[in-house]
């Protein structure tokens, strides 16, 4: 039910009357015509533009346009007010039994309120996280983890099939990296003094994989050249590692459906067989790169390449794809990669990347273009960085990790659910300021706090109304007569449950899930000042001295907070019934 879609729906429909009988043009495109919120609730409960864009293709004025519509749209019981504003702005206020009859939907509904059905079922990949498995995951990788995680459930909340996906990035360098850091861990189970030369992992983490290691080889590997244990240390390492991060995940909610591995590509023909899909194309070429612009390299030189021709969709430069050695560049296993999820049947890719990856997002999308023929569109979102801080000063350390602060770290700090909403509390590109000693305030300053408490509050509302006899049950409170809420307090607290659907259609549109978290802030706003109002005037408060009222006030407060569930499980956080 998302009463916006249906009046436009009405809007489009007395559009499509007038033209029939002469009043505007026929065959104009009602493409851009949109039915929102009004900037100033006082306006009304719904504004639409469709005057004013149709008044240039209709050659007429604005107004005359809106004062017609107006007319059209009191026709339908829906409509009590239609007032035309300005040059033609067209506001538009809802009769009050549309405000109870969504109270009585979302009942009715429960938490699948809002659901929609606009992905229609399309199959879309969300890859997220995929943090190099070298150690625990660190609090810019929880955000990722979190975006991406609620990205994912918004999606299929949306009507789309979701699959969650984590790419591990084992075939490179690093990861011989991290299995000598091993090594000197298993040296030190053994005993010995060890230094951990710079570019190496010198976090305590590795300390029980070193001892492992031992438990399963013991001394064999020791004073034994590289050549002899580093291939199956590599081994042995990634997977603790990806123990320790599957770990993490589950720590933070996070369930992924698939895990890929980037080492599984090497050996299969699957990267020759990308590369070939786009020589194919002609677009793989032999060529020399213009230098970078400002001060080169001092180790630059020109030299032919063997390059893929991304500027044919919209890349900056064309990118190499092998090296002199006849080795592959690290791009080409990633479009062998995204070769796999095209093959793989999805319409639509989303990755997740962190901030450091913005110079990467151009040539992935003209990888995803050219590999699918335009037919698959990747999306690639950027999570900035996280500025953690305990009593005003940052944190940048931690002693599991060595380095920086963990995932882990964050979340025995503060627990799941906060983790989770406050990583939320922004947009994805932009900077977080994740204050700990705030975000366990009690205030209405705690965005997680202030959604929880309005939560709780109708719960302690329904206990409550249980003491007094009244039955709180979804379908008991559905069949209450709602004609009690009349007063405009009432009406305005439906009207924000009401935006939810909107509300869904539009963050899974634009693939920005914080927008949940946002709205559930408002709509606890508007719960938390609806029962402030009622300390003034008791006809507001939900538990009254007559079961039918009171009956149809409690539905009011349980629809919010149906509608605050659903919207926090999208973020993967558990609602609290009561406050602690």
């Amino acid at each position: 039910m998302n009463l916006f879609s249906d009046i436009r729906a009405l809007t489009v429909d007395a559009l499509a009357d007038m033209a029939r009988d002469g009043i505007i043009p026929q065959g104009l495109s009602t493409d851009a015509v949109s039915v929102e919120p009004p900037r100033d609730p006082a306006h009304g409960d719904m504004a639409t533009n469709a005057a004013m864009v149709l008044a240039k293709p209709a050659k007429m004025k604005p107004r005359d346009i809106a004062e017609a519509l107006a007319e059209r749209l009191l026709a339908d019981p829906r409509v009590a007010v239609a007032d035309v504003a300005g040059p033609g702005f067209l506001n538009i206020r809802l009769d009050g039994a549309v405000w109870t009859g969504v109270v009585r939907t979302v009942l009715e509904t429960g938490v699948d309120f809002g659901r929609s059905d606009m992905g229609q079922g399309r199959k879309v990949n969300v890859e997220y996280v995929s943090a190099n498995p070298t150690g625990p995951l660190h609090v810019g990788h929880t955000r990722g983890a979190v975006f991406g995680d609620a990205l994912a459930s918004l999606l299929d909340f949306a009507g789309h099939a979701v699959t969650r996906e984590y790419y591990i990035n084992d075939g490179g360098a690093q990861v011989d990296v991290l299995a000598r850091s091993v090594y000197l861990r298993y040296l030190e189970a053994h005993g010995q003094d060890v230094d951990f030369p710079d570019g190496t992992y010198p976090g305590d983490y590795l300390k029980p994989v070193g001892e492992a290691l031992r438990a399963k080889v013991g001394d064999d590997y020791l004073g034994k050249g590289e050549q002899y244990w580093l291939e199956d240390v590599r081994n042995f390492s990634t997977d603790a590692m990806m123990d320790l991060i599957r770990a993490d995940l589950k720590m933070l909610g996070v369930e992924m459906d698939v895990f890929s591995s980037e080492k599984a590509l090497y050996g299969t023909g699957q990267i020759e067989g990308a590369i070939q899909s786009l020589k194919d194309k002609g677009l793989i070429y032999r060529g020399t790169l213009e230098p970078p612009k400002g001060k080169l390299p001092d180790d630059w030189e020109a030299r032919e390449q063997t390059l893929f021709r991304s500027t044919d969709y919209g890349d900056d430069v064309d990118r190499p794809i092998q090296k002199s050695d006849g080795g592959w560049t690290y791009f080409a296993p990633d479009i062998a990669y995204h070769f796999d999820k095209v093959n793989r049947g999805f319409d639509a890719l989303i990755d997740v990347f962190g901030a450091d990856h913005g110079g990467y997002v151009k040539r992935m999308k003209a990888a995803v273009a050219a590999l699918s023929d335009n037919a698959v569109p990747l999306d690639i979102k950027l999570t900035q960085l996280v500025k953690l801080t305990r009593g005003g000063e940052q944190l940048k350390m931690s002693k599991r990790a060595g380095t920086f602060v963990t995932l882990a770290d964050v979340v025995e700090m503060v627990g799941r659910d906060v983790t989770r909403f406050v990583m939320l509390t922004r947009k994805n590109d932009a900077p977080l300021d994740f204050d700990v000693d705030k975000v366990l305030e009690q205030s209405k300053d705690n965005p997680v706090f202030y959604v929880q408490y309005a939560h709780a509050r109708v719960c302690s509302v329904l206990r409550k109304a249980v003491d007094h006899g009244i039955n709180v049950s979804d379908a008991d409170l559905a069949a209450a007569d709602l004609s009690h809420l009349s007063h405009a307090s009432e009406q305005a607290l439906a009207a924000k449950v009401a935006e939810w659907p909107r509300l869904v259609e539009i963050a899974a549109r634009t693939h920005e899930p914080h927008r949940v978290a946002f709205y559930l802030y408002d709509l606890a706003s508007a719960l938390h000042a609806h029962w402030n109002r009622g300390n003034d005037d008791p006809s507001l408060r939900f538990i009254q001295d007559d079961v039918e009222t009171s009956s149809a006030k409690i539905a009011l407060a349980r629809s919010v907070a149906i509608v605050i569930a659903a919207g926090l499980r999208i973020l993967g956080v558990e609602p609290a019934e009561e406050m602690r």
